[in-house]
């Protein structure tokens, strides 16, 4: 499992006071307002520094940063991905997983055949839809929703799905 979690992506500063705007990459916008401690991608490297400041602006979140207070020194860090850690994570409630927990799992069929690998999450607004490779590399579309979805075992990579008629088609 990753041990930091990407939470968005900062796209722009905003202002000249070190604010930088951030596009969010969870489902739960809430969470900037707790956040404290966190990680900047920067030039390969993942820098700590600490978020004390949170606004809201149409869908994006307004950061401020700690010890940061000019746009000069937070342009550097535009277009970078900004994480937390698991133990600074939203806490999730049952049937919930993260993303980067589900990249890479093995799907098999309710009869224990292998569908393939979930390789991609699509978050959709009703329902996220998970993209399942096959060793020959075709993919299918499978709707996250608990007639589909039978169960899942982080732990172990392994899910096992329903496919619905019409979906291989």
């Amino acid at each position: 499992m990753e041990d930091l979690l990407q939470i968005g992506v900062i796209t722009s500063t905003h202002g000249i006071r070190g604010e930088v705007k951030v596009f969010p990459t969870t489902d739960d916008n809430k969470r900037f307002k707790k956040l404290r401690d966190c990680f900047v991608e920067f030039r390969g490297e993942m820098l700590p520094i600490k978020a004390n400041g949170c606004k809201f602006f149409k869908n994006m979140v307004i950061l401020k940063f700690e010890g940061i207070d000019n746009i000069n020194d937070v342009e550097k860090y535009k277009q970078c991905k900004l994480y937390v850690d698991r133990a600074h994570a939203v806490k999730l409630e049952k049937d919930e997983y993260f993303i980067a927990d589900l990249i890479g799992t093995s799907v098999y069929r309710e009869d224990g055949g292998l569908l393939g690998e979930l390789t991609e999450v699509i978050q959709t607004g009703a329902n996220d839809v998970y993209v399942v490779t096959s060793e020959d590399g075709k993919e299918l579309l499978l709707p996250a929703i608990a007639e589909c979805v039978l169960e899942v075992k982080i732990e172990e990579k392994k899910m096992t799905v329903h496919v619905m008629k019409g979906l291989e088609d």
